[in-house]
């Protein structure tokens, strides 16, 4: 038990300010939608094809690589450009607000470091990995636990910042918020590593974009026919995004949300070649049991499901990773730590 509690101890103290990071900037995203404050931004979402076609093309002859259409979070559609460039389109297709860099918008390089640390895919590497360390961390920190349960005392703040009570608080605090934190852990690492989730749990594989025929034209692309045909095979779905292909011989994909998805953008997706011809349907609800646990990774792990309450409990142990990262990484967190008063045993750290 004492080797536990020291590996416990000192590899969170070197890991835990990478996990407050992630989590304090988690934990941000997840009330993006409250802090947006943008002309048009809390505009109520009516879809109607037409405007939704008319705003992509012109997106898309500014060269938009992708376009999110205005959700109940925010009355806003993104178009995304290259370099982390964008603008946000009000829905009657005024622009909002455009942008050169992905810095210009705290949301977007809150979600880069979130996900990528700014660091491309090294970065996601780095953050799968603390993510692991971070699941051991709380199955052992609720080993630990054990051994010191009878001395548990509910605190939302420790009784003194020195090493001992910030370590009893972490670790009784700690225990409560362990289920959350289960959660937060296990859906964040099946986002990063999906083919061993799909693996574990039964989905199919994705399956790439179908390949197109390279054709020159000078005609545009029929992108209202393509959202008009997509909201016929799913009328009942709100479109959600439109990607434009990165390369010749690829697809248009369309995304829409059905009733039943949890998902904020949806995984129903329709491919199109630039004449609006449909080539493929993806329908998420239709695959294995296993495709309809991955659906829903996302939006648990990023509280998009019960409006306050689940913005609620997603901000939980995302708040806690931050404050217990830090507490436990700055330099008195190292030290060795007297019990505190009345503590009755041995206090251990719960990540």
């Amino acid at each position: 038990m004492k080797t536990l509690s020291f590996l416990h101890r000192w590899a969170g103290g070197i890991i835990g300010l990478l996990l407050a990071l992630i989590g304090l900037s988690g934990a941000a995203l997840v009330w993006e939608g409250e802090w947006i404050n943008l002309p048009g931004s809390g505009d109520p979402v009516i879809e109607r094809v037409d405007v939704l076609a008319e705003v992509s093309e012109r997106a898309i002859a500014a060269g938009a690589t992708r376009i999110t259409f205005a959700s109940e979070e925010i009355g806003l559609h993104h178009a995304a450009y290259p370099g982390g460039a964008g603008a946000y389109f009000r829905q009657d297709g005024s622009i909002s607000v455009s942008w050169s860099s992905m810095w210009e918008r705290p949301e977007f390089w809150l979600f880069d470091f979130h996900h990528h640390l700014f660091a491309g895919e090294t970065g996601e590497t780095i953050t799968g990995i603390a993510g692991l360390a971070g699941l051991l961390f709380v199955v052992t920190g609720v080993i630990l636990w054990w051994r010191s349960r009878r001395a548990y005392e509910f605190r939302l703040w420790p009784r003194r910042f020195q090493p001992g009570p910030i370590v009893r608080h972490h670790r009784d605090l700690g225990i409560l918020i362990a289920p959350l934190l289960l959660i937060s852990m296990l859906t964040g690492i099946g986002m990063l590593y999906q083919d061993a989730a799909r693996a574990i749990l039964g989905g199919t594989r994705t399956s790439p974009a179908p390949k197109v025929e390279e054709v020159v034209s000078t005609e545009p692309a029929a992108i209202g026919q393509m959202l008009t045909s997509a909201k016929a095979q799913f009328p009942e779905s709100m479109i959600r995004r439109l990607t434009i292909p990165s390369k010749p011989g690829t697809a248009y994909s369309v995304r829409l949300r059905q009733p039943s998805e949890w998902t904020p953008n949806g995984r129903t997706t329709l491919y199109f070649d630039a004449t609006g011809t449909l080539l493929r349907t993806d329908n998420p609800l239709r695959g294995p049991t296993g495709d309809l646990v991955i659906e829903k990774l996302y939006p648990v792990h990023s509280g998009k499901i019960g409006a306050l309450p689940g913005n609620c409990w997603c901000h939980s142990p995302a708040l806690d990773w931050g404050c217990s990262g830090f507490w436990q990484s700055i330099p008195f967190g190292f030290g060795r730590s007297r019990p505190d008063d009345g503590a009755g045993a041995p206090p251990t750290s719960l990540k």
